[in-house]
């Protein structure tokens, strides 16, 4: 997929250092809509990005996390979707290969959500996994 480009669900992704073909992170276009908003409110520089990771915890084993960084650090990836800069460690990549992060409304309420292909178990509020 080139960069910008759309694959057949309708989500941009950019190849980093992903298998070849596969994306190593997208965003749907609802999950870039919400994170240029929240970056714009909060008043962050175009210099800012999200920071995606995966940490220990959580109920299935391993935890996403979520954060707005302006700094690559040494081992970070850096991914940009649809004009998002998506900064990812290297412990993380591994585990967060061909994930989507969506944005999805609901009636227990908003937020992102991870589809995450690799995943062998998750848990009922999709926030934990394990591999």
């Amino acid at each position: 997929m080139e960069h910008g480009a759309h694959d057949e669900h309708g989500r941009l992704g950019h190849q980093t250092e992903a298998a070849p073909g596969e994306p190593l992170v997208t965003l749907t276009p609802k999950a870039i809509e919400m994170v240029k908003e929240t970056l714009a409110r909060e008043g962050f520089g175009s210099d800012y990005g999200l920071r995606v990771g995966v940490v220990g915890g959580g109920c299935s084993g391993f935890q996403y996390s979520l954060n707005f960084d302006n700094q690559a650090k040494e081992d970070d990836q850096i991914v940009e979707v649809g004009g998002v800069r998506l900064f990812i460690d290297s412990m993380s990549v591994q585990y967060l290969q061909g994930v989507t992060i969506d944005y999805v409304s609901s009636l227990h309420g908003a937020g992102f959500k991870f589809l995450n292909p690799n995943a062998s178990r998750t848990c009922g509020c999709g926030s934990s996994f394990s591999a």
